[in-house]
Formats: C-alpha cells, sequence, structure tokens
C-alpha cells in the first residue's frame, strides 16, 4: 500500500511540473507614453509638442529606466525665442532625458554628493567627451542642481518638483532652466551636407557611387530639403558577399532607380522612431500607388533589424543623425520583394567598383556603447559644476537597463505628494490567471483520484 502511495504521489508530481512547464509565466512590463503623460500638464505644453516634432519622444517611449527633465512654457522660451533649428533644440532635449530612474528621494540621497549621469544625447554619437553628460550636486539648504558634465560648467539649473513616476520605469522632474552643454547651441548647415562625402567615409563607396550614376542622389537631397530624409546604406561589404544576393547587373536602370529608392525613407527617422514603427509596414521613396515597396522593423533590445520579405539587414550604425537628415548604415542591401521576388537567385553581386577617389575609412557611430552610467565627483562648495577627472569621466554611453530590471538601490516614490508620485493606471503587481488556478485544481485533484484508486 505504501508503495502505491508513493508511486501515486509521484505522478501527481510529474502532472504538476508538467503544468508548470507548459504554462507561460505571466509577465508584467513597465510601458509609457511620455506625449499622452505630459498632456494632463497643460504649462509644458510647449516642452511637449517639441518632443513630438524632434521625436525624441519616441527615443523615450522605447526605453525603460529613463528620467525626463521637463522644462515649462516659461522656461522653454530660452529655447524657442532665438528661432533655433530643430536640430538644436533637439540636442538641448536629448540632454535632459537621463537614462537612469531618479525620483525626489534618489536626488537628494546621492553617493558624496555629486553625480554624472548619462543622457540620450551621449548615444547619439554626437557628444565628444563628457558633454553627453549632466552633473547632479546636491547642494547645502535642500537644492539640487544641475548642469553640463564639461570641466568649468556651471550648475545652470535647480531641480523644481517631482512631476510623475511609474516606478521604475519612468520618473518626470521639472528642473528651472535648460542644460546647455558647451557647443550644443551650434547650428549644424544640414542644407550644406555633402551625402556622398559622409557615405564614402563611412565605407558605403559603392553605394556613394550608384547614387551619383544613377541620378538618385538629386532625389536624395530634394527630399531632404522638403520632408526630411533617412537613408538606409549598405557598406562596401555588403556589395562583395556573394551568397544569397542576385546578380545586380541584370537590373534594369529603371530597377537600379526603384532599388536605390527603395533605400530611403521621405522623412526624418531616427532609431527611437524606428523602434516604435515595428511590426508596422514602412513607405520608401519608391513606394507608389501600384506598387508599395515597404519594409518592416523588429528589435531585438537595442539591435534593429529591417526586414524586406526577400531578406532582412541589421541597422549598423548612425553615420548623421541631424533634423531633418538621418543616415545609418546596413549591413546588407535591401532587396524588395516587387523586383527580387521570395527567393532571390545566388548568382554573384557585379556592383560597378566606385570611381570615387579613396578616402580615409571611419566607422559609423555606434548606437549605443558601453560605459558606467554615472561617476561621482567631490561635491563643491559653489554653485560651479566640479571637475571631473580625466580618469574617472566615462567617455561612452551604457544602453538604457532592460525591460523590467530596477537600479540597485532604487529608492520608493517620492513622498512629496500624492500628485508627485502617481501611479499610470496600470497594475504593476503580479499577474493571477483564474485559468491557471482552475487547471491546476483540477490537476490536483486528478492526481488525488489517482492515489485513492491505487
Amino acid at each position: 500500500m505504501a508503495v502505491s502511495n508513493t508511486n501515486s504521489m509521484i505522478i501527481l508530481m510529474i502532472l504538476i511540473l508538467t503544468l508548470f512547464s507548459t504554462t507561460p509565466v505571466p509577465t508584467s512590463a513597465a510601458s509609457h507614453n511620455i506625449t499622452d503623460i505630459l498632456s494632463k500638464f497643460p504649462d509644458y505644453s510647449v516642452y511637449n509638442d517639441y518632443l513630438t516634432k524632434t521625436k525624441v519622444s519616441d527615443e523615450i517611449n522605447s526605453r525603460d529606466t529613463i528620467t525626463v527633465l521637463v522644462l515649462n512654457n516659461g522656461a522653454m522660451k530660452s529655447l524657442t525665442a532665438d528661432n533655433h533649428p530643430l536640430s538644436v533644440i533637439k540636442k538641448v532635449l536629448s540632454l535632459l532625458v537621463l537614462l537612469d530612474y531618479f525620483d525626489n528621494q534618489k536626488l537628494h540621497d546621492i553617493s558624496e554628493g555629486t553625480t554624472l549621469s548619462t543622457t540620450l544625447y551621449q548615444t547619439t554619437g554626437n557628444a565628444p567627451g563628457n558633454l553627453g553628460f549632466v552633473n547632479i550636486t546636491d547642494m547645502k539648504g535642500g537644492k539640487v542642481g544641475l548642469g553640463s558634465a564639461a570641466p568649468g560648467s556651471k550648475l545652470d539649473s535647480e531641480y523644481t518638483k517631482s512631476v510623475k513616476q511609474i516606478p521604475y520605469s519612468l520618473s518626470v522632474l521639472e528642473i528651472s532652466a535648460p542644460v546647455i552643454a558647451p557647443g550644443i547651441l551650434t547650428a549644424p548647415n544640414t542644407s550644406a551636407v555633402n551625402i556622398t562625402a559622409l557615405l564614402e567615409k563611412a565605407g558605403c563607396k559603392t553605394f556613394s557611387s550608384m547614387l551619383i550614376s544613377s541620378g538618385v542622389l538629386k532625389m536624395y537631397e530634394s527630399s531632404a530639403l522638403d520632408k526630411g530624409l533617412t537613408l538606409f546604406a549598405p557598406s562596401d561589404e555588403a556589395f562583395k558577399k556573394d551568397v544569397g544576393k542576385p546578380d545586380l547587373s541584370k537590373l534594369s536602370s529603371a530597377e537600379i532607380v526603384t532599388m536605390l529608392q527603395y533605400h530611403a525613407i521621405p522623412s526624418y527617422t531616427p532609431i527611437g522612431t524606428l523602434k516604435t514603427s515595428k511590426d508596422h509596414p514602412i513607405s520608401t521613396l519608391a513606394t507608389n500607388g501600384a506598387k508599395k515597396f515597404e519594409f518592416s522593423v523588429t528589435t531585438a533590445g537595442d539591435s534593429v533589424t529591417l526586414n524586406t520579405g526577400v531578406d532582412s539587414s541589421r541597422v549598423a550604425g548612425i553615420i548623421i543623425d541631424e533634423t531633418p537628415l538621418c543616415i545609418f548604415t546596413v549591413d546588407d542591401i535591401l532587396l524588395p520583394v516587387e523586383l527580387f521576388g521570395t527567393s532571390p537567385s545566388p548568382s554573384p553581386s557585379l556592383a560597378p567598383e566606385p570611381s570615387v577617389s579613396d578616402s580615409p575609412s571611419s566607422a559609423p557611430s555606434p548606437l549605443s556603447s558601453d560605459s558606467p552610467s554615472s561617476a561621482p565627483s567631490p561635491a563643491p562648495e559653489s554653485a560651479d559644476t566640479p571637475s571631473p577627472s580625466p580618469s574617472t569621466a566615462p567617455f561612452a554611453s551604457p544602453p538604457a537597463p532592460a525591460s523590467g530590471e530596477s537600479p540597485n538601490g532604487s529608492p520608493a516614490d517620492s513622498p512629496d505628494s500624492a500628485d508627485d508620485s502617481s501611479s499610470d493606471g496600470k497594475n504593476h503587481g503580479v499577474i493571477v490567471h483564474v485559468s491557471f488556478f482552475k487547471t491546476l485544481i483540477l490537476t490536483v485533484s486528478a492526481g488525488a483520484l489517482l492515489a485513492w484508486n491505487l
């Protein structure tokens, strides 16, 4: 009888373990929409409008564990009154997005009183040295000052109040004035950008040569001035691959033009916008009423892949990201279904050799790079920013922590008031499925019945 009971219990445990192994464990991940959140606060309407225009909002919404430093309408006048172009305002707003979670309590509990926090601006590759970091200092009298991490910079802004927290995914804090890094207000002359020179320097000479010989370059330039332009440039190595690639020499001149048009989007679409566009078809310069010529986007962490229906290509780097122009490098040629079907012939590619003169090649800016997210430095006695030591100041940006992870030692919600630390209306606790327990009860009952019969 004892042996029978033992066997019954073993069978029961096997049934329960099988149930757990085949039932997906529910997970909950914090999600947010910064423009929706700020739309409830009219005093941030100008700031919110520029988040949308510059598409910084897409980058914020694609990341987790992030702090947004917002400016009220009065503080925004210092940026809008001088008629700065969108490319400049985007840099300033990117510098106000911290890739870490801070709330009221954490700001006043900074170790050694001062820390450097990585910002979204650092991930663009356009912030030399530590210009993409913000100095946060807990000053005397309960005030918290913020300024550029560049040596000699002053703490020209102060933390004003907490606006919204979704622990530990998103924190929105108001500050008194924008943080201005040296040179950040200098506007690039995007109308004078030499697209082919940028491509050649980034190791895309073959693609550049094809743009010139086909006349598509003029289409690119016209679109960049009119609606904006996002370009996906295959590297020279992509044209040398002969496995699974069609013979481009068999394409007609019109088909070559269409294929090159397929490598561009007629709008400014930075990496954050690409991430938020995943699983949705994206139109290209080749799109017309008769044929779609679209591709879709999939993401895995910070990795972005373009899927054409024929093959896929990873976004490898950023050559330039200046509103209204964005140029990426990709690992493979984009092959539209309308030209190549779903299974291109594996004939070797005979793409023309570039006729332009050689120029030094440099690697494109990475989408993100690893480095410590903050580096403490001694607290200053005055409002001047402490100059971080070159040996300790970070020089590159880490990716934002993976979704659902909480920073070590992250404090609880800000205790200022109920409004300061509010919920987004979503239950972030453990999700309980009734069907799961019904199945569990039935399994246990079946096991018990089996044990009884034995």
